[in-house]
């Protein structure tokens, strides 16, 4: 039988990426190593994995007619994603500007572009796409009247809703109650619970997931980073994911690796915990690669990093 496939409805970027000793403070000026171009964007990142895993994908978004969206469409159908629901606009492409320090942490600047035109008629108009769908993944980098039509879409045609909420924004309630799992990272946690973010303080998993779950959200994934990651769920289930130890070049993509992973392992039926512990073996991989598209991992890589890590433990 065949497999059902993954909509991904979101973001492409072209990345723009520069390596320095040290992220710049406001009105600093230093001296970068290394400039790079990575077809990207957290939507086009994350049906590129779901691609390089084997897994049917289409992406559902919006470039320029300008040779960055030709870069961008390209390199995902080498990764196996269906373009045919990529539209055009008059907009630029989206472009995103990423400083990598050493050690492999970034700051990002995103210009939305044609992402910022993607509208709730486009989604109407790929209902066949969505209504078929074993589950649809999204984020916050279009607009959010769209992403409120995508989940009323969902609940409507009973198709999971995977939303990363990224970049942070605080979410209307009726989305947080209509997507099926929501996987944040910490800081993105803390603003949509409405908590204060510090750098200095890492907050409690368990905590941060209660709050979710109050607000309205059914299952709750966190990416922890070098922690690993927590699972909730509205049937009580709790449950923290150990990180795999890698030396990590750039976290660039790294959520996007894992959110590509964990809607693949959900589709193909595997638990949440299964999924989750899928999810962070992609991520650990990703992070010792630069780029963002570029780090993706493929599933024999996966299967084989997971692999080499049990018999290790055993």
């Amino acid at each position: 039988m065949a497999q059902k496939g993954i909509v991904v409805v979101g973001s492409l970027n072209l990345d723009l990426v520069v390596h320095v000793n040290k992220i710049p403070a406001v009105g600093e000026t230093v001296s970068g190593s290394d400039f790079q171009t990575h077809p990207g964007g957290k939507g086009a990142n994350q049906a590129a994995e779901i691609g390089l895993l084997g897994h049917p994908v289409h992406m559902i978004g919006r470039v320029g007619s300008d040779d960055f969206g030709r870069r961008l469409r390209e390199s995902l159908n080498q990764a196996g994603v269906d373009t045919t629901a990529v539209l055009e606009s008059e907009s630029a492409s989206g472009t995103a500007m990423i400083v990598v320090q050493a050690g492999g942490d970034n700051s990002i600047i995103v210009a939305p572009g044609a992402n910022g035109t993607l509208s709730a008629s486009d989604l109407d108009a790929h209902m066949a796409l969505i209504r078929n769908a074993a589950v649809v993944l999204t984020q916050l980098e279009t607009p959010i009247p769209t992403l409120e039509h995508l989940s009323a879409l969902c609940e409507r045609e009973g198709v999971p809703l995977i939303l990363d909420p990224a970049p942070a924004q605080p979410l209307p309630p009726e989305v947080l109650r209509r997507v099926s799992w929501i996987t944040p990272n910490e800081t993105e946690a803390q603003i949509l619970t409405g908590g204060r973010v510090s750098a200095l303080s890492r907050p409690d998993p368990e905590d941060l997931a209660r709050r979710l779950l109050a607000l309205g959200a059914k299952n709750v994934l966190l990416k922890l980073g070098e922690r690993g990651a927590y699972v909730a769920t509205d049937e009580g289930m709790r449950a923290a994911i150990p990180a795999y130890v890698v030396e990590a070049v750039d976290t660039t993509a790294a959520g996007d690796a894992f959110n590509g992973a964990f809607a693949v392992a959900l589709a193909r039926g595997a638990s949440a915990l299964e999924a989750a512990q899928f999810a962070t073996a992609a991520a650990a991989i990703s992070v010792t690669r630069y780029g963002a598209l570029p780090s993706m991992p493929t599933q024999a890589e996966v299967e084989a990093f997971m692999a080499q890590r049990e018999k290790r433990a055993v």
